[in-house]
């Protein structure tokens, strides 16, 4: 059976490999029936804390899976402002975006040290159609992933920078629960400056968030160990749309 090879120069010293029924494992679909391609890889890339995996504008040669770790999406502006878009943990596509085009349309930057990984175009289409249970998982976590970049459009509306952030907290909480992580114990991979980024607020405003949320009983906060003290009552604020006038911590009704 013909082995699925990586590119020349994502290969390492101690190589490492991904068979196709893993991956369709680690994209939550049902492995089974991909069993008997063990002979067939997909290649792993390590990326370093820090480092692109991908650069905007960049030709598009391969999506990839997070197998491990963390990614902020990034748009550069034209007057060269970074605008964090999204952040990807285990199981998200990276750079299906470059399947719409030539180019990638974002760049992704690790936030921790992760593994991805690497389905190559070339070839993909034709393994897809051989291997079912792989196109339906890439379907599926794709036409989730569309879903959930829609939530953004739900936390910017809130005018108020605490609620904001309390929506961003819910919905990143409900996203760690279905990986099968805490939801009362968030342990932030991303920092205030891309929060604030992310949100499109300042990282002054970012931190008095935080504090309001604290003061008001919700959260426990040490740094990036962010812990949900009061779920229904973080959710009872995220559910306003406006804070109060003098930006005193929310206590809205449901």
């Amino acid at each position: 059976m013909t082995t699925l090879h990586t590119l020349p120069w994502l290969r390492t010293a101690d190589e490492l490999h991904c068979s196709v029924a893993a991956l369709v494992e680690l994209l939550g679909g049902h492995a089974e029936a991909a069993s008997g391609l063990a002979d067939e890889q997909f290649g792993v890339q390590r990326v370093a804390r820090g480092a692109s995996l991908l650069h905007e504008g960049a030709p598009a040669h391969a999506v990839y899976v997070v197998q491990s770790g963390s990614f902020k999406c990034v748009k550069t502006a034209e007057d060269g402002y970074e605008h964090v878009l999204g952040f990807a943990w285990r199981r998200d596509l990276l750079g299906y975006d470059g399947l719409a085009g030539a180019h990638y349309a974002f760049s992704e930057v690790a936030l921790e040290d992760s593994r991805v990984v690497v389905l190559p175009l070339t070839g993909l289409d034709a393994l897809r159609r051989r291997v079912p249970e792989l196109d339906a998982a890439l379907q599926a976590k794709l036409a989730r992933q569309l879903a959930l970049a829609g939530d953004i459009a739900e936390v910017m509306a809130a005018v108020a920078a605490d609620v904001r952030l309390a929506r961003f907290l819910v919905k990143l909480a409900a996203r760690m629960a279905e990986r099968g992580e805490s939801a009362r114990r968030l342990l932030l991979r991303m920092n205030r400056r891309d929060i604030a980024n992310h949100l499109g607020l300042a990282h002054e405003t970012i931190s008095r968030s935080f504090g309001e949320l604290v003061e008001a009983g919700w959260l426990r906060v040490n740094n990036r160990d962010v812990q949900i003290l009061d779920p229904e009552g973080l959710r009872q604020c995220a559910r306003c749309t406006r804070g109060v006038a003098d930006e005193t911590p929310l206590r809205c009704a449901a």
